[in-house]
Formats: C-alpha cells, sequence, structure tokens
C-alpha cells in the first residue's frame, strides 16, 4: 500500500512531528534561538480547504487519467517551500490548477499537449512536487483560460540496463528510491542523493539541474546524464546516447534546467555504477569556517575527489549534533568501487592538519549525527513552521578568492532584514577547485499572520546581498517562480532571447510552464 503524502508540508504523513513531540521541542527555542513559541499552528483540515471551480473540463479521450478532486488539485497548486508550507498551513491557494492529468504512456503526454494548446490551458510538468522555488504553483499570465498539472509520476520504470557500458534507460517518472530499487536488481546504482530522495524524481533532476549529496566529482545531474527524451507540442526532443560529443550545441544541456519551458522530459539515459564497496571517512573540527574553508580548497586543488566534503559552521554543528558549538567541522569521506581509498583520506587529513584541522577517531559519530539530521530537516522544518518560526534556506556558488568577503556580506545582509534575534547558519554542499557551493540556513521569530510579506523582506535582501557580492541565484534549487527577478539580472539579454527563440520553436501557444525563466 502506497504512502500517504503529507497534505500541507513535507514528505509522508506518517513521518510528521506530532503535536506532543512539536510541544516539547518548543522549550528548546530560547537557548536556540532567544524567544518562546507563541503556540502550535494548527493546519487547516482538508474540508475546509475552499478552491475555486475548475474553469475548464478534460476532452473526453483524456477523462480516463484526469482527475478535477480538490484534494488533487490542491497537493499540485504547491511545492515544499518555506513560503508554500506556511500557505499550505493556513489553506491558502491563491493559484490552483484546474485538473490533474496523469498520462500513462507518451502517446497520452502528446495529447495532453495537444489540447492544451488548443484550448489556451497552461501545462505545468509535475515530478515529485518538491520545488522550493514556486516551480510547480500555476501561477500563469492572465491570459490562459486554465492551467493542468501534468502528473509524470506513472512513467517510473526502469527501461533498460546496458552493464557494459554502465547506463540505464529510465522513466522521467521515477523517484530516488523506486529509480534505485530497480537498479538494485542489476546490482547497479545512479549515485545521486539530493535531500528530495525520497520523493523527488529523474525528470525532475534534470528539468532543475538538481545536485546531489556527493561533494566532488559527478554530484550535479548533469554529470549523469548521458541522453534525454521529451514531447513538445512541436514533436519529440530525443538526443543521440553517446558519451561525449562536439556536434554543435548540446540539446540534452538545453533540455537540463529547462523547468519544463521547453519539453515534457519522459525518459533518459543515465550513467549508472556498482555500489562502491570501498569507504574511509572522518570528521575533521577546525576554530574557524574560514580556516576549514582553506582546508577544503587545498584539497579540491590537489586534485583528490573526496564523495563527502560538507564543511559546517560551529552554529550549524551545534544545532546539528555533529559539534559543541565552538568549532566548525568537516564531513569528510571517500568512496570507490575498485580500489580502497584509506591513502586518499590520510593525504586529506594531512592537507588538514596544515590549516590547523584536528581529526576524530573513526567512531566519534559526528558525521552521523549530521547525517540523520539533514535527513530529518526537512520534517524539522515544517515542526519550526508550526511552532512560529521562519527557518529557510538558500544556496549560492562563488570563487575561493571572494568567499570571504561574500560570506560576511550575506550573512550580514540577512541577518539585518531578518531582525535579531536571528540564527544564519553556514555549510559547503559541493566544492569545486575554483569555488565552494555555500548553502545557508535562516531562523528568526516570524512574524505571526504575516509570513508571507515576512519572507519576501528576508529573500529580497538575501538574494540582492547574494547577487551583488558576486555570486549566482542558486547553485541547485532551480529559478522557479521565487528567483525570477534575480535570474533575469544574472543571465546575458542576448541569451534570454535565444532562449526565448527556442520556446517559441517548440511552443508556438507558449503553454509550456509559462511564466518561468521566460515571459512575465
Amino acid at each position: 500500500m502506497a504512502r500517504e503524502r503529507n497534505r500541507w508540508g513535507w514528505g509522508f504523513a506518517d513521518a510528521v512531528i506530532g503535536d506532543e513531540q512539536a510541544r516539547a521541542a518548543a522549550a528548546g527555542l530560547r537557548p536556540l534561538l532567544g524567544f518562546d513559541s507563541d503556540g502550535l499552528a494548527q493546519p487547516v483540515g482538508a474540508e475546509a480547504l475552499a478552491l475555486p471551480a475548475p474553469r475548464v473540463a478534460a476532452p473526453p479521450a483524456l477523462e480516463a487519467i484526469c482527475s478535477f478532486e480538490d484534494g488533487d488539485r490542491a497537493a499540485h497548486s504547491l511545492g515544499k517551500s518555506y513560503l508554500d508550507v506556511v500557505r499550505a498551513l493556513r489553506g491558502r491557494y491563491e493559484h490552483v490548477v484546474d485538473l490533474v492529468a496523469r498520462p500513462r504512456e507518451e502517446t497520452e503526454v502528446e495529447a495532453v499537449l495537444a489540447w492544451a494548446a488548443a484550448a489556451n490551458v497552461a501545462v505545468i510538468p509535475y515530478g515529485g512536487g518538491t520545488s522550493v522555488v514556486g516551480g510547480v504553483e500555476p501561477r500563469v499570465p492572465a491570459r490562459f483560460d486554465g492551467a493542468v498539472s501534468l502528473d509524470l509520476a506513472a512513467l517510473d520504470r526502469v527501461l533498460e540496463v546496458d552493464a557494459v557500458s554502465r547506463a540505464a534507460r529510465i522513466g522521467a517518472g521515477a523517484s530516488g528510491p523506486r529509480l534505485e530499487e530497480q537498479l538494485g536488481e542489476h546490482a547497479l546504482t545512479m549515485r545521486f542523493y539530493p535531500q528530495s530522495f525520497e520523493l523527488s524524481t529523474l525528470g525532475g533532476w534534470i528539468a532543475t539541474r538538481a545536485g546531489g549529496h556527493f561533494a566532488v566529482g559527478p554530484t550535479h545531474v548533469d554529470d549523469l546524464v548521458e541522453a534525454v527524451r521529451a514531447i513538445t507540442p512541436g514533436g519529440v526532443w530525443a538526443s543521440r546516447r553517446l558519451p561525449g560529443s562536439g556536434a554543435g550545441p548540446s540539446p540534452d544541456r538545453l533540455l537540463l534546467g529547462s523547468e519544463g519551458i521547453l519539453g515534457v522530459i519522459t525518459e533518459a539515459w543515465v550513467r549508472v555504477q556498482p555500489r562502491p564497496e570501498h569507504r574511509a571517512g572522518r570528521t575533521v573540527r577546525f576554530d574557524t569556517f574560514a580556516a576549514g574553508a582553506e582546508a577544503v580548497r587545498a584539497i579540491v586543488q590537489a586534485g583528490l575527489r573526496p564523495a563527502a566534503c560538507r564543511l559546517i559552521d560551529a552554529l550549524e554543528a551545534a544545532q546539528t549534533g555533529a559539534g559543541t558549538g565552538d568549532e566548525a567541522v568537516l564531513v569528510l569521506g571517500f568512496e570507490s568501487t575498485d580500489h580502497d581509498v584509506e591513502h586518499e583520506l590520510s593525504r586529506a587529513l594531512a592537507l588538514c592538519r596544515a590549516t590547523g584541522g584536528r581529526s576524530d577517531p573513526p567512531d566519534a559519530g559526528r558525521a552521523g549525527a549530521w547525517r540523520a539530521a539533514f535527513l530529518q530537516m526537512p520534517y524539522l522544518r515544517d515542526m519550526l513552521v508550526r511552532l512560529g518560526v521562519l527557518c529557510d534556506t538558500f544556496e549560492s556558488a562563488i570563487t575561493w578568492e571572494r568567499f570571504g568577503a561574500f560570506h560576511e556580506h550575506v550573512v550580514g545582509a540577512t541577518r539585518e532584514a531578518l531582525g535579531e534575534p536571528c540564527r544564519v547558519t553556514c555549510r559547503f554542499t559541493h566544492v569545486y577547485p575554483d569555488g565552494p557551493a555555500p548553502y545557508f540556513t535562516v531562523m528568526a521569530p516570524a512574524r505571526r499572520g504575516d509570513e508571507v510579506a515576512h519572507w519576501h523582506e528576508v529573500k529580497r535582501a538575501a538574494s540582492d546581498a547574494v547577487l551583488a557580492a558576486g555570486g549566482t541565484i542558486t547553485h541547485h534549487h532551480a529559478i522557479g517562480r521565487d528567483h525570477r527577478p534575480w535570474y533575469d539580472a544574472q543571465r546575458p539579454d542576448p541569451f534570454a532571447a535565444a532562449l526565448a527563440a527556442a520556446k517559441g520553436a517548440v511552443d508556438h501557444a507558449g503553454v509550456l510552464n509559462p511564466g518561468v525563466l521566460l515571459g512575465p
């Protein structure tokens, strides 16, 4: 029996932190954030939802795969950002899809797109619904007569495995666990584990250029894609399966990060591998975050490729049980399918010692504590929202020589927007020879009843600071609708015109996810 999804927040209903545990946790807010909770908000019941009536009806040929149920429509109209959770918790659905279509094969995807183009209905591709940037919300221009959520969950099978070349052809609707379960039957893994792994899908990863859990090496989904197939209103977009090619601009690269505006991704060939058998790891403590950053830079510039290289500042280390609050902590790990990696770990630890790092014994437990907290974070976030905490994250990437000034400017601007008391923490999620991907977590007392406006103020201040200091508006969370103002400022104008022309060539009616990346 399928697990029931949480109606208003992250994940599965049976994993949501309950009222009793949340009230017990409220006592810890004062030592953590310096304020007390003013009560536990209760989610608005499903029976109290008042959604507008659907504006369009599906044609008879599509009725078997379409749903007009309010529960389905509400679930497909918001993602899982802080903003989405606040609105769903209070039953505020400002924009609602008119119906949910669940195609079972490509021909039904084609039929939905053909109908939508003729009926002037916007189409929003939907994978696992885990967007944290407004990617699935039907906030579309008023010129459309309706909006349909195109749920690809039924396209969830591993269709073909090439064990010789280590690749697999997989349906875009396969979630992380579903994909890994089927690959496991062939003793293979995609080795791609974003924090949203239990719910997000292959098609969503490709459409948003998602980043996995691993810090170095093949970590972006870009690194793992061999070929992509998508359905557009203008025909099938399918690339040739190759290990690499210099034949003009890549059809795959244009679909990567396209967020559903160029076509509906239905399947892809991706690189897979046997499960690693050799592992070695350690946690390392540093007096300052800056010293840890220097060690991380030395590690990646030495050509080492750790699977885990998560540098966590002292505040976050304390909050997650990985540290005491006095030291930054580096979670360091190596793995291989072929050879022992102890020598790589030894070299990395030597580089850490050169900048003052002190490694813990192998069984110290800090890495395990942080990993457990990492997987539980979305559920903890939802609990904090109910307790009246503004709790959100944002991430970026910056070159090494600018990181110090970048970190100071972004943290300062965000703290000023939050006001006191607040917490702004930072960790590295991914690292490169030329720079890190810093990931910030913010917590402060929310303005109860005014959380949406409060969030917009903080988001604007943080995003403005990120761009002003030379970073990117996102490293792996995508653009959606929430990042549009800063994405427009970041990209070159000629590129925007070229992207618009590409969309016009394959989507004449402009029905595919309007408002994302392009348009008003």
